[in-house]
């Protein structure tokens, strides 16, 4: 909702400082100008980006004016799922949760959980590494070492789609400029004809260059940053899991693993320490 609002805000702002400074508003009506800019950027954006990083980016694009699924709701769900598999293994054994682990989207324990089981990635990356650690019962330390090196690599793709969306703020000047020569050979073929042809193809280069800067600065630009700390926020879900795994493996009972992973949340998305105590006691 504040995406959307910051977007009107760029753009009343400068339509009405344009009309307030005795501006034309029709002169700026030049859609094939903008044809040519955003055309452009976004065939440089094919060409830059493999299919995978293009799918990732338009899946983000909803949560920027949606918000961001991984809000406290999701991490109470993520918290309270890690605690039920963890208490559940402790009591019974693995073998009574190794084909939740197994097929986790097949999982009636899982399924409780609809919010985490959206997350086809972290889910996979939690039920993968709980699995190697109980094959191989590696020491906390290893399976930390271990998870470290994964969510390096993990981080890097989270905010590739705000780096790949930057390129294109950063190309948009540039478009805008080609749009405004593109306009200024088109006026030299109007020399010699009427001045007021002349000047309104020479009005039309100049909002090409306009136009450019004005999306890249206002729109594309801010929208690559609203990503990339979406990719920030999805990475905490997966420094949560890292902890409560870490914790798990040095030998703590699973309320304790849990309060680990609660802790590396962010405090405006962080469960209480009581309420995530009750929410836990219905898995006990």
């Amino acid at each position: 909702m504040f995406v959307l609002a910051g977007m009107l805000v760029v753009i009343i702002s400068t339509v009405t400082g344009y009309l307030a400074a005795h501006g034309e508003l029709l002169a700026l009506w030049q859609p094939f100008e903008v044809l040519i800019i955003c055309g452009a950027a976004f065939g440089a954006f094919l060409v830059a980006n493999p299919l995978s990083l293009q799918k990732r980016v338009f899946k983000l694009i909803p949560q920027m004016f949606l918000g961001s699924r991984h809000n406290q709701a999701f991490y109470i769900q993520l918290l309270t799922c890690i605690y039920s598999l963890f208490q559940r293994s402790r009591q019974e054994g693995f073998l009574a949760i190794e084909q939740d682990v197994e097929a986790p989207f097949e999982s009636e324990l899982f399924a409780r959980f609809p919010d985490v089981l959206r997350d086809h990635e972290l889910v996979e990356f939690f039920t993968d590494n709980y699995r190697v650690y109980t094959i191989t019962g590696l020491p906390a330390h290893e399976l930390e070492a271990m998870l470290d090196s994964e969510l390096e690599l993990i981080a890097e793709e989270l905010v590739a789609p705000g780096h790949a969306v930057n390129r294109v703020a950063e190309a948009l000047p540039g478009f805008g400029i080609v749009a405004a020569v593109l306009g200024i050979v088109i006026t030299m073929g109007s020399i010699g004809g009427p001045m007021e042809e002349i000047g309104y193809h020479v009005a039309a280069a100049l909002v090409g260059t306009f136009l450019g800067v004005f999306f890249a600065y206002g729109f594309v630009g801010p929208s690559s940053a609203h990503m990339e700390r979406l990719g920030e926020q999805h990475l905490q879900a997966y420094l949560c899991v890292k902890s409560c795994l870490s914790a798990m493996a040095s030998g703590h009972p699973p309320a304790i693993a849990v309060e680990a992973g609660r802790k590396m949340l962010p405090s405006h998305l962080r469960p209480s320490f009581l309420e995530l105590s009750d929410l836990v006691k219905q898995f006990r």
